[in-house]
């Protein structure tokens, strides 16, 4: 059922270990279930269509646990509201997006205690009428940052496997005065939206998008480099990735506004154990720690470290930040962050009041 606050039901824990333990089967019987059904579809794609299936099936379950364990169903419809994107121009009908969360409800309905069950039921009707009525009257909201023309300059040279152009681009746009924090916004950041939409199209590879952050992150750090030191504000901000989120491009881009503002900077970098975390926070004492969170199944390994920062004998300032704290604020409070950063921008100017700099 719906709460009063708009959230879902949800499981206890014992709930979600009986629901995790039953993901290898549930995947399994899903994925024979549509190959027995609709395999004339896949037929093309050979071995690597049960893959796929399975894999995809799997992140349905990963984006299933945090509406289980936080309530809110609007990350998770997000999610398959673009995977239909993805599998669209790939040739896959829409309607067996949908299927799939119906056999995965039947599947857990079968397997699950009655009140678990109801849980499940509950989320994934809910997921599912979203869905729908995402999938009927789409909304795009964009969420790259306004590009600069340089963006499209810089975008190439990326596809190109170009290093020193996309150097040039971010050199020419700071000789024009431009700080390097906007560069990276709105030619860097854009520029790589720009390439993640053509894959999403199929219109490039993973090998190249991967080329494209690489050289990116190259050329930002070549560029940092090369700036003159700002003057010390005696304060020391401690950042990392969760556990699992291997996006870490964004999380630089923070650590390079918290350098240039003066602040002392550790990025420890992508998918940080929770522990490795901890154990850095207690050596270093930061003053704060911020946190990036991709997607919303990374978010119990926020609320978890965020939890145990706060048990350390000099607990920091604590944001959160990434792309599904951006597209869903509610996140962040359901994490338990001190704050939420939308940008590196915002994410130092939150800063200077929440570690009093």
């Amino acid at each position: 059922m719906t709460l009063a606050d708009g959230t879902l039901d949800v499981l206890d824990s014992d709930g979600l270990r009986r629901f995790g333990d039953l993901w290898p089967e549930a995947i399994g019987v899903v994925t024979a279930r549509f190959f027995s059904v609709h395999g004339s579809v896949y037929e093309r794609f050979g071995l690597r269509g049960r893959d796929a299936c399975r894999q995809d099936l799997g992140f349905h379950l990963e984006s299933l646990r945090p509406v289980l364990e936080f309530g809110l169903a609007a990350p998770m419809i997000e999610y398959l509201t673009w995977l239909n994107e993805v599998l669209s121009v790939r040739g896959i009908p829409s309607d067996h997006m949908l299927l799939s969360i119906d056999w995965l409800g039947e599947f857990f309905a079968e397997r699950l205690q009655l009140a678990d069950a109801a849980v499940v039921a509950a989320a994934l009707s809910a997921v599912r009428a979203g869905s729908e009525r995402a999938l009927d009257a789409p909304e795009h909201v964009p969420l790259s940052p306004t590009p600069w023309p340089e963006a499209f300059e810089f975008e190439d040279a990326l596809l190109d496997g170009n290093q020193l152009a996309a150097g040039d681009v971010i050199n020419t746009c700071l000789s024009h005065g431009r700080t390097l924090v906007d560069v990276e916004m709105h030619v860097v950041q854009a520029a790589l939206y720009a390439i993640g939409a053509k894959w999403q199209a199929n219109e490039v590879t993973v090998a190249e998008e991967h080329l494209a952050t690489v050289l990116a992150q190259s050329a930002m750090v070549h560029a940092v480099m090369g700036l003159p030191r700002a003057s010390v504000v005696g304060k020391r901000v401690l950042l990392a990735c969760v556990e699992t989120n291997q996006h870490a491009l964004g999380a630089q881009m923070v650590a390079h506004a918290f350098q240039l503002a003066g602040w002392e900077v550790q990025f420890l970098g992508p998918n940080v154990p929770t522990g490795a975390l901890l154990a850095q926070a207690a050596d270093w004492k930061p003053h704060l720690v911020g946190l990036s969170v991709s997607f919303s199944h990374q978010l119990r390994y926020a609320k978890d470290a965020i939890e145990r920062l706060r048990q350390l004998p000099d607990p920091p300032a604590i944001m959160i930040g990434g792309l599904a704290v951006n597209r869903f604020p509610p996140l962040a409070k359901l994490a338990g962050a001190g704050a939420m950063y939308a940008d590196s921008g915002s994410a130092v100017s939150n800063a200077m009041q929440l570690a009093g700099a």
